[in-house]
C-alpha cells in the first residue's frame, strides 16, 4: 500500500523487499549510509542486510531519549566525515521515534543536507514520528527545542518489525493511534476502545488508517501554522510529565505519558469546549485500562507548568492546547489558566 504524502516523498506500508532498494537504486546517489540504534542494528538490520551494498557504512547510535542531544549529533556528524559520506549520499534511518528524529536532523544539517530515508521500527514511529518531516532532539530538557522541518524521500512501513518490539513499546506506539482516532476519525475511535489485548491487533489495517489521519493533516499544514496543531492533542501536558519523569527511575514512555495528558486535556475540553461528561469517562476508562494510571505529586505542579510555559505551540505566554469538541472534532489554539490546567492534573489524580 501507498500513501503519496507530499511531492517530495511516498508512504509505503507493507514488506520491504528488494524492490524497495531497486527503487533507492535508481536515484544514483554516490553512496548510502545506514543509521541504527543499538536494539535496531541486532534485531532489525539482519531483516534488510541482503538488500545493502557490503560496503554500506552502518553507523550505531545509543538507544533512548537520554541520548537525543548534540553530544549524540556530534558523534553522528563525526562518523560521517570519517565514512566519507559526501552530499550526494542517501542516510537510511532504521529505528524508532528518537533515531529518526536524530538521524534525520543530522542528515538534514551534515554539510547543509544530504537526503535520508525512514524505515521505522516501532508503533509509534511507524504512525507518527516518520510521518510530516519533524526533526530534533531535546535541549535544555526540553524535548525537541532544536530542530528542522525536513522531508525524507520515503517512508517504508513494514509491520513485520512490531515483532522485535517488547509490549510496553507497542503499548506506547498505540497511544498515537487513540489520539489520531480522537481527533479526526470517530469512526476509528469506535473501533480502537473494543480493543481489549493489543496482541491480536491486526496492526496491518489498524495502521494505513491511522496514517492517513496524519498524512490528511500534514498535507494541509506541513509547517504547523493551524491544523497540524490539533496533532499535538495530549501533548502540552503529557510532553511536561514525561520530561519532569524523564531522568528518574520512574521514567514514562511517550505514549503512556501522552494517554495521561489525554485524559487531563479531555477534562479540560469539558471545561472549555463541548466534550460531554459521558465522552470524558470513555475516553479517561479505556486510556487507564490501555496505561495504567501513575499519581502526579503535587510538589511537581510548579515544574510541569514551568515545562509547560516553555512548549513550542505557545503564543504570547500563554499556554497552548488542542482541545475536543467531540470524538473525531478538534479544536485548536485554546489557552488555559494555570489553575485549570492543574485541576485537570488534579482530576487524573483522583481516578487511581
Amino acid at each position: 500500500m501507498t500513501f503519496p504524502v507530499a511531492q517530495k516523498y511516498n508512504i509505503q506500508i507493507g514488506p520491504i523487499t528488494q524492490a524497495n532498494f531497486n527503487w533507492l537504486e535508481a536515484k544514483n546517489y554516490a553512496g548510502w549510509v545506514l543509521f541504527a540504534d543499538e536494539n535496531t542494528a541486532e534485531l532489525c538490520l539482519p531483516r534488510i542486510e541482503e538488500f545493502l551494498p557490503e560496503d554500506t557504512p552502518v553507523i550505531v547510535v545509543p538507544e533512548g531519549e537520554l541520548n537525543k542531544n548534540l553530544e549524540t549529533c556530534q558523534d553522528m556528524w563525526e562518523d560521517l566525515f570519517s565514512a566519507g559520506v559526501g552530499r550526494r549520499w542517501c542516510a537510511i534511518c532504521l529505528g524508532g521515534g528518537v533515531l529518526e528524529d536524530m538521524a534525520g536532523f543530522v542528515s538534514s544539517t551534515y554539510k547543509r543536507g544530504i537526503d535520508f530515508l525512514q524505515i521505522p521500527t516501532t508503533l509509534l514511529s511507524m504512525v507518527d514520528s516518520s510521518v510530516g518531516g519533524k526533526l530534533g532532539i531535546d535541549f535544555n530538557n526540553v524535548k525537541n527545542s532544536i530542530g528542522v522541518f525536513n522531508d525524507p524521500i520515503g517512508v517504508w512501513i513494514d509491520p513485520a518489525f512490531l515483532q522485535t518490539l517488547p509490549a510496553r513499546e507497542v503499548r506506547s506506539g498505540y497511544g498515537e493511534i487513540i489520539k489520531h482516532g480522537l481527533i479526526a476519525d470517530r469512526e476509528q475511535w469506535n473501533q480502537l476502545k473494543t480493543i481489549t489485548d493489543l496482541t491480536a491487533v491486526d496492526w496491518q489495517t489498524i495502521i494505513p488508517a491511522s496514517v492517513n489521519v496524519k498524512r490528511e493533516i500534514v498535507l494541509e499544514d506541513p509547517f504547523e501554522k493551524g491544523l497540524r496543531k490539533a496533532l499535538n492533542f495530549g501533548h502540552t501536558i503529557g510532553h511536561a510529565i514525561e520530561s519532569y519523569w524523564l531522568e528518574t527511575d520512574h521514567r514514562l514512555f511517550h505514549g503512556e505519558a501522552i494517554a495521561a495528558g489525554m485524559i487531563m486535556e479531555a477534562w479540560l475540553s469539558t471545561q472549555l469546549d463541548e466534550l460531554t461528561e459521558e465522552d470524558l469517562t470513555e475516553i479517561s476508562n479505556y486510556c487507564l485500562a490501555v496505561y495504567g494510571h501513575q499519581n502526579v505529586p503535587e510538589e511537581a505542579f510548579p515544574e510541569l507548568l514551568a515545562l509547560m510555559q516553555q512548549d513550542k505551540k505557545n503564543e504570547d505566554h500563554r499556554i497552548n492546547f488542542t482541545l475536543l469538541s467531540a470524538p473525531g472534532k478538534a479544536r485548536v489554539n485554546a489557552t488555559a489558566e494555570g489553575e485549570l490546567i492543574l485541576a485537570a492534573i488534579r482530576y487524573y489524580n483522583q481516578l487511581a
